[in-house]
């Protein structure tokens, strides 16, 4: 049963099998769970989701890795998802303080995406020395690095588009 359940967190319900690009694939799954959160329980929920989202995919992680050689294999997406959820934030944030439908904020959404993307392909600095780190806070906090470098982005982008 363990195992089961952490397949499914994993690999964000099996997403993590779509090939090829299975870390974008797992990052554009994130988008209409990050859109639902916000729409159900608004900024709180969907703030909260972050971290219970990194501790159920920790677990998941370390369960799938247990015993093997492979300690990121391409098919655990969850990690993705939570650096896409925190490279999404400042657009959650935007939307709540502007009192706007958080979809009307669509070119954050794009900058996000992109942003979170390039960082997690590319790995600089801190990215890249987390994804070294061996087990599940390896495979997890390079994309929250990458997420929290991707909300900058997004947040200066923002800053350009509406003035500082």
């Amino acid at each position: 049963m363990k195992q089961h359940w952490a397949r499914i967190t994993a690999t964000f319900f099996y997403t993590g099998y779509l090939r090829p690009a299975s870390g974008t694939w797992g990052s554009l799954a994130a988008l209409p769970f990050a859109w639902a959160l916000y729409a159900i329980g608004g900024l709180w929920l969907f703030v909260l989701a972050i971290p219970a989202t990194y501790i159920k995919g920790y677990l998941a992680t370390k369960w799938m890795t247990q015993g093997h050689d492979n300690h990121d294999p391409s098919e655990i997406v969850i990690d993705e998802v939570v650096g896409q959820w925190i490279a999404l934030l400042p657009v959650m944030i935007g939307a709540t303080a502007a009192g706007t439908d958080v979809l009307a904020l669509w070119p954050g959404w794009i900058t996000a995406f992109v942003a979170f993307r390039l960082f997690d392909i590319w790995k600089p600095g801190p990215v890249g020395w987390a994804d070294r780190l061996h087990g599940p806070t390896g495979v997890m906090l390079d994309d929250v690095i990458a997420g929290v470098l991707a909300a900058c982005v997004v947040l200066a982008f923002a800053g350009i588009a509406h003035g500082f």
